[in-house]
């Protein structure tokens, strides 16, 4: 059913399975591909292409695996009259997100300390299944954060102005709104900001091995043998309980505006609807608590290197999300419109001169961030204008 494009693009047919409305593009070579049919990842894809409204393609991310409804590493992107929010197609962990710091201090300096680094680590920053962090939040802090994202962080002291420019969308989602939280949400949240949470979240302590565009490297801060650290984590159970929440309201939904989805997994209502509305405002009051999590992450990492190694300023390169869906404007066929992207296990890959990004970086594109598996090696690219003709502006999540 699978048509090889070239090397690299592997297209699936609106033939591959009845009710498709478009096609889906896979983005892989030949190994990779072996192991997407091993798991349910091509028939996501080509589910996902039967709702209602989407444009161009459903596409999957060379990391895609199975996922609920969507693959991991799938996008898709809807027409705003005619299309739908699914928030399978936005997952549990709303805004689970990549940050990367990079220090003044080189691998042979931090060595000689790395394990009492470690210890002041893993005492700073709780790590686990429900842990709580080192800050239990009132009801109204937990509503302005959800609100301001990690600019309430920094308001707050918890971090530095410079900070917010090198943040997806400056740390905070507009459109928030903590009134569609449910209070289950707030409650299993409101002591979790500053925790990793559990499963394939984590923050690493990296070395800088291979640098593939020097000027590219020294315009981002980075050098050859220099201590980064890379930190991976998102809404912890406050997101999970919104995608929940939402998920029981849009197959209810459903019924009303007379959809039928091929995997109930896939639930959705229109995106006008009032249930649209009221998820796309929960989910970004949960995609801000997950901005303002890794800002709190980042402060106490801080603190914990300046315990350990004394002064000396961890700067953040950038902070991307995956998991959300988000307006924006994309050529689509002939016509520029604007259109609800969601990106479930990918991540935004905008090129220079885009408009979303600060003006230090809109020279030389959005910074991408591909951690590694535990272990392996970890990626800093940067978007391009073949992303945004080609996938909304959109790239794997995991290397």
């Amino acid at each position: 059913m699978l048509r090889k494009i070239d090397d690299y693009r592997y297209l699936v047919p609106t033939s591959h399975k009845e009710g498709m409305r478009i096609e889906g593009l896979i983005y892989a070579n030949e190994e990779l591909i072996r192991q997407i049919e091993k798991d349910q990842t091509l028939d996501q894809v080509a589910n996902v292409a039967t709702l209602p409204g989407l444009v161009g393609r459903s596409l999957a991310m060379p990391d895609a695996h199975q996922g609920y409804g969507f693959c991991i590493g799938g996008v898709a992107a809807a027409d705003l009259k005619q299309g739908v929010v699914s928030a399978g197609g936005v997952g549990f962990d709303i805004n689970c997100g990549v940050r990367l710091l990079v220090s003044p201090w080189s691998a042979e300096e931090v060595r000689p300390k790395l394990e009492p680094l470690l210890n002041q680590l893993f005492r700073d920053i709780p790590c686990g299944t429900g842990r709580h962090g080192l800050l239990a939040m009132s009801g109204s802090a937990l509503d302005e954060t959800l609100k301001d994202g990690a600019q309430w962080a920094v308001k707050k002291g918890f971090g530095e102005e410079a900070d917010i420019s090198r943040i997806e969308d400056y740390g905070r989602i507009q459109g928030a709104d903590p009134s569609k939280v449910s209070s289950r949400a707030k409650q299993r949240g409101h002591d979790q900001l500053g925790t990793l949470g559990s499963g394939n979240h984590f923050l690493e302590i990296q070395v800088v091995h291979e640098i593939f565009d020097e000027i590219l490297a020294q315009k981002l801060g980075l050098q050859l043998n220099q201590i980064v650290v890379l930190m991976h984590s998102g809404s912890r159970g406050l997101g999970h309980q919104v995608c929940t929440d939402y998920l029981d309201l849009m197959q209810e939904g459903m019924k009303r505006y007379g959809i039928n989805v091929i995997d109930r997994q896939l639930a959705c209502v229109p995106i006008r609807s009032p249930e649209g509305q009221d998820y796309l405002a929960a989910m970004a009051a949960a995609a801000n608590f997950a901005f303002a999590n890794r800002q709190m992450i980042t402060h106490w990492t801080r603190q914990a290197f300046e315990r350990i190694l004394g002064k000396g300023t961890l700067y953040v390169v950038y902070d991307v999300c995956h998991n959300i869906a988000k307006r924006e404007e994309h050529q689509v066929g002939t016509v520029r419109k604007e259109v609800l992207v969601h990106r479930k296990g990918a991540t935004r890959a905008f090129p220079p001169g885009h408009s979303a990004l600060p003006s230090e970086l809109r020279p030389l594109g959005q910074p991408v961030l591909i951690p590694g598996s535990m272990g392996t090696c970890s990626y800093v690219l940067v978007g391009t204008e073949q992303a945004m003709a080609e996938t909304f502006g959109s790239c794997c999540h995991g290397a």
